[in-house]
């Protein structure tokens, strides 16, 4: 070959090279016109939208070949993308929290229907059976279903101290409305309630309740608040902001295909999942801890039948009050003997009545109404959905990419694999934070997790642990308040004015006297030795106190 020919091929050669490190040269001229179609489609104004490709060494985040995008339409993009990608986390996160706000108010309205139930079924019973019995313990008898509600709605109470302290109320009124002719002052009633373990007035009713009430209301009220937890951590979670490095992914996986000219080309499915795992890194991480709550939650259902279930229990407890008081009525001339034989001959009221011109009052005996089947129901349904949303997690990726990405239904030579239409062949990383330590997608930090999903996965830890210990009928909470050695609130220390801070609101009697604390107020597994520390009064700083 001559020289001279020799040089204008190679010429040739070296512009050939060149027009392939730019892009294809054909495409050079190629028009925008369905790029503009779909970039008005989203809002944007077409005045800087070129006519045809333009060179793209401009670009930030999409390959920099012959390009439809400006600067500004590439960050328009970029933004757009981040926000379409939010909008569909809140929507995934927003459609489970409704979910679990339903379950939450269908159960809730069920169980505080029981309880409103059982005490209207006292307030119609009890006076036409009872008397001046009932009169006189009216106001103990609406206290306790308040204290209940209290207690189910989360209120730091101790639900066997609460019974303690509402028997040896009910004691100390009713023994006064059955002998109004003795005078009975304070100590000879503190005598009187240190002689109720061993008297047993009311019979085994106090003690039945006790066992079965602290179990039916422990397990309805943890697994409400279960559902009250779950559903908080599913919102805050899913306010958590994208990091930079999943913003700029996302940009090149939804619409750098757009920016290269093919628009039509959908995500490979592969390289969509990769994305999306790394972009999601943390949120996955939420999954072993999520399982164990919805896994507690499903078992802990098991209590709310039977006997001892909270249906039976929550909606019976005015069956106990009523087997406690017929109790009382036939154990009444014993009791009244050996109280005198224990405390000594109380003195004679010149005001009162005598005990002949008190009439005995006839039995209750109600019958425990039976289900309704809503709570089945209601326990079904939950069951249901529950176990639906135990991988909600780990299977963001995949429904985000299937429902809100556009996803290619195959990976082949047609979808887009975030450089060119053609296979995507990167493997699929695993989920979870440290799984992303290759991803070839998303640069992940995995030294920095985030710290808002870590304060949510502890959530769901001290959740589940109160759901097992209620399994077991344990109250939790107030095992954690009363073991918390470092003083107020939790346990006795020093409080203003010098006094002791009783712990929770069962250290302070109705009459507004401090009591013992809770091991003090009774042997364990005796409802009725409660013992009043002296006359002073609660200080005004302790909220705990109620008031008579």
């Amino acid at each position: 070959m001559e020289p001279r020919a020799r040089g204008w091929w190679l010429l040739c050669a070296a512009a050939a090279l060149a027009a392939c490190a730019r892009g294809d040269p054909a495409s050079k001229g190629r028009s925008c016109s369905e790029v503009r179609q779909v970039y008005g489609a989203k809002g944007f104004s077409l005045s800087d939208v070129p006519q045809a490709e333009i060179s793209g060494e401009h670009l930030r985040i999409c390959p920099q070949g012959y390009t439809c995008c400006t600067s500004e339409m590439e960050e328009n993009l970029a933004n757009r993308s981040r926000a379409e990608l939010e909008t569909a986390l809140l929507d995934s996160a927003h459609a489970l929290q409704a979910t679990l706000a339903t379950q939450l108010q269908s159960f809730d309205d069920h169980f505080q229907q029981l309880l409103n139930e059982s005490e209207r079924a006292l307030q119609d019973a009890f006076p036409g059976a009872f008397g001046e019995l009932y009169t006189q313990g009216a106001k103990a008898f609406r206290d306790l279903y308040a204290e209940l509600r209290l207690y189910y709605r989360g209120a730091n109470l101790h639900l066997e101290d609460t019974l303690a302290e509402f028997w040896a109320r009910l004691l100390e009124r009713l023994f006064r409305q059955l002998h109004p002719q003795l005078l009975l002052p304070d100590d000879y009633l503190d005598c009187l309630g240190k002689q109720a373990d061993a008297l047993r007035p009311f019979g085994e009713a106090p003690r039945e309740l006790r066992l079965r009430a602290t179990r039916a209301f422990v397990a309805a009220r943890a697994f409400v608040q279960g559902l009250g937890v779950a559903g908080d951590v599913v919102r805050k979670v899913a306010q958590v902001p994208l990091g930079p490095e999943c913003s700029r992914a996302v940009m090149k996986l939804a619409y750098c295909a757009h920016c290269l000219g093919v628009p039509g080309a959908r995500p490979c499915p592969d390289y969509c999942r990769n994305v999306l795992k790394g972009c999601l890194a943390n949120q996955a991480d939420l999954d072993a801890e999520w399982r164990n709550l919805l896994d507690s939650m499903v078992l802990i259902t098991d209590k709310f039948w039977g006997p001892s279930g909270a249906e039976s229990v929550i909606g019976g407890v005015h069956l106990w009050l009523a087997e406690a008081i017929n109790a009382l009525q036939d154990n009444r001339d014993i009791l009244t003997a050996k109280v005198i034989q224990g405390c000594g001959n109380p003195k004679v009221n010149p005001q009162g009545s005598g005990p002949e011109e008190k009439r005995r009052q006839g039995k209750l005996v109600l019958q425990e109404k039976p289900p309704t089947g809503t709570l089945e129901k209601l326990v079904s349904e939950a069951k249901t959905q529950l176990r639906d949303a135990q991988d909600f997690w780990i299977s963001l990726p995949g429904m985000l990419c299937s429902e809100k990405m556009a996803m290619s239904s195959a990976s082949d030579d047609r979808c887009w694999n975030g450089m060119a239409k053609g296979r995507y062949l990167p493997e699929v990383m695993g989920d979870g934070l440290a799984n992303q330590i290759n991803n070839p997608e998303v640069e992940v930090d995995i030294t920095k997790p985030d710290m808002t999903v870590r304060q949510q996965i502890m959530q769901l830890k001290v959740m589940t642990n109160r759901l097992r210990g209620a399994y077991s009928g344990n109250d939790v909470d107030f095992q954690d308040a009363s073991d918390d050695s470092s003083g107020p609130p939790g346990g006795w220390g020093a409080a203003p004015g010098g006094h002791a801070l009783p712990a929770g609101p069962a250290a302070c009697s109705r009459s507004g006297r401090h009591l013992a604390p809770p091991s003090a107020l009774r042997a364990p597994g005796s409802p009725l030795h409660v013992r009043r520390r002296g006359p002073h009064p609660c200080p005004a700083w302790l909220h705990a106190c109620t008031w008579q």
